[in-house]
């Protein structure tokens, strides 16, 4: 796996990719690059006018794409049940990307619709309802990839408290929903293997990405707050744009020899081409892992069908 180029992708044409939140941000790039290596990419995203402004950006770049939209808010549960209907018609699935999630928690906890704390319930919860209902979509050959963060590395897990329903922090609450999204891929990667399922699950992270320092896409990467476009020009500088904090999940999808269980991330943490990373022990844990698979179940009243 050493010799990954994320200039130059294997073909897949004749696949199908759902990428969550593919509408912006990294899942922009995430689709572009998919879809100019000939996937077929099904953008999942609450916005269809977002959803639309990037499917015309992604044919300006790959004319002949095939591109497809679905309604998806992953802080609703009827919402996510809604949308796996829709998204498993267009099955064999052969990649779901996770990629979807709040970055910006509010300053004071709130919920979901279904009354879980938001951040939590939107970047974890949703996207586990959503795997789940969608397993049986995917082809015998496909993944599920989740988008992990280095937050991993700067918050310490509080499990008993992951709901925030103890003390609640805006950042403590998005590390938490990432050491979340990894504690589940890598579960979801250890049960795949005991069943001897040859379906995979990995993980990406992009390092500290900005649309500052992307390729510029008209509608795209200028959509930005100013106060957000000038905070991203002085410190992206250290980072990488955002198309390339897509080469992780890009290559999580794409790299044929890429195994289940593997977590990849900039080479040089921050920004670089993309290699296998070590995700933090405690969401590496299988104790913590399958504690959240029983609570994501309970909480979802969806069982995973594995």
């Amino acid at each position: 796996m050493t010799g990954w180029d994320p200039r130059a992708i294997p073909s897949l044409a004749g696949r199908c990719v759902v990428v969550t939140g593919g509408n912006a941000g990294i899942g922009y790039f995430t689709s572009e690059q998919l879809a100019r290596a000939g996937a077929r990419v099904v953008i999942a995203a609450r916005s269809a006018e977002k959803a639309e402004a990037a499917i015309r950006s992604i044919r300006a770049q790959a004319p002949d794409a095939e591109l497809a939209h679905v309604r998806l808010d992953l802080a609703s549960l009827a919402s996510v049940r809604e949308a796996a209907e829709e998204l498993a018609a267009f099955r064999p699935l052969h990649a779901l990307v996770n990629n979807a999630g709040r970055v910006l928690p509010s300053r004071v906890r709130q919920l979901t619709e279904d009354g879980f704390e938001a951040i939590v319930g939107g970047n974890f919860l949703g996207h586990f309802a959503l795997t789940t209902l969608l397993f049986p979509a995917l082809a015998a050959d496909g993944r599920v990839v989740g988008l992990g963060s280095d937050s991993t590395r700067m918050v310490r897990l509080e499990a008993d408290d992951l709901w925030s329903e103890r003390r609640y922090a805006p950042f403590r609450a998005y590390a938490f929903s990432k050491h979340a999204v990894q504690g589940f891929h890598l579960e979801l990667a250890r049960r795949l293997a005991a069943a001897g399922d040859g379906r995979r699950s990995l993980l990406a992270h992009p390092g500290w990405a900005t649309n500052a320092y992307a390729a510029k896409r008209v509608g795209i990467t200028d959509r930005d707050p100013r106060s957000q476009r000038v905070f991203e020009a002085v410190t992206g500088w250290a980072g990488q744009g955002k198309d390339r904090g897509a080469w992780p999940s890009v290559r999580a999808v794409a790299d044929p020899d890429a195994a289940s269980g593997t977590f990849f991330g900039p080479s040089r943490q921050l920004a670089g081409r993309p290699v296998p990373v070590t995700p933090v022990a405690s969401s590496a844990s299988p104790a913590f892992g399958a504690a959240l698979w029983a609570n994501a179940e309970q909480k979802s009243g969806i069982r995973f069908p594995l």
